[in-house]
């Protein structure tokens, strides 16, 4: 059940979050392990109008609902939570979506991202296991040093095929990343996707990148040397 809420503006932020729903949108969701039904712009530009507010958003958190979720971590400031504070809402955060946005608005622009990577990877839950797996990426494109790169190849090898939907796609990145910024492993990430076949038939929008590593890894560098 969604705590109590703490203050009138809560209250008031919920209802604008509930004019803002669109079903339709939640239809489509829901296609994705997804359930918020506001547009992420509309998110976007409701949390520029409220600015930054670390109380509202722990409070907005709490309702438990994902459109307030992500609102949260937009008004939220990164410095206002602690290690064990981002530990608890990354196993409470549910959805794909909030999860990710926990990750990437919120546990990158900590000191404890580190930290939390390492704990977060050795997690024998899958999915607190990709988000591990979702900071290692970023490690991988901007600080790789004291990374074991091709240990983290043994490791997608062994366990990509099988790992669960989340962790797979977590991991799949982490693949695509490597091959792309580390020419010296490139041919090894690449030969890694093609024997695993992980994503290969994956439907791929007209003028997308294809999550099928070769295709991935191939594409992205060859539009940076264009």
């Amino acid at each position: 059940m969604p705590a109590p809420l703490a203050s009138p503006d809560v209250a008031a932020v919920l209802a604008q979050l509930s004019e803002l729903a669109d079903p339709r949108i939640r239809a489509v969701n829901e296609n994705h392990g997804d359930d918020h039904s506001v547009h992420l712009g509309k998110l976007r530009e409701l949390a520029k109008e409220l600015k930054a507010q670390p109380e509202l958003a722990r409070e907005l958190w709490r309702t438990g609902g994902s459109d307030a979720r992500l609102l949260a971590l937009l008004v939220g400031r990164p410095k206002q939570y602690d290690r064990d504070e981002l530990d608890a809402m990354l196993r409470d955060a549910g959805r794909p979506k909030v999860q990710d946005w926990l990750v990437n608005y919120l546990v990158k622009k900590t000191r404890y991202a580190e930290e939390l990577r390492t704990a977060w990877l050795a997690d024998p839950d899958p999915v607190v296991a990709s988000a591990g797996w979702a900071l290692t990426v970023e490690r991988v494109a901007k600080n790789p040093d004291g990374l074991d790169l091709p240990g983290l190849l043994d490791v997608i090898e062994a366990d990509l095929k099988g790992a669960p939907e989340r962790l797979q796609w977590a991991m799949n990145h982490c693949l695509a990343q490597i091959g792309i910024e580390h020419p010296g492993l490139r041919d090894r990430a690449i030969a890694i996707g093609e024997r695993l076949e992980v994503l290969k038939d994956y439907p791929t929008p007209p003028n997308c990148t294809s999550p099928y590593a070769p295709v991935w890894i191939t594409e992205v560098v060859r539009r940076r040397q264009v």
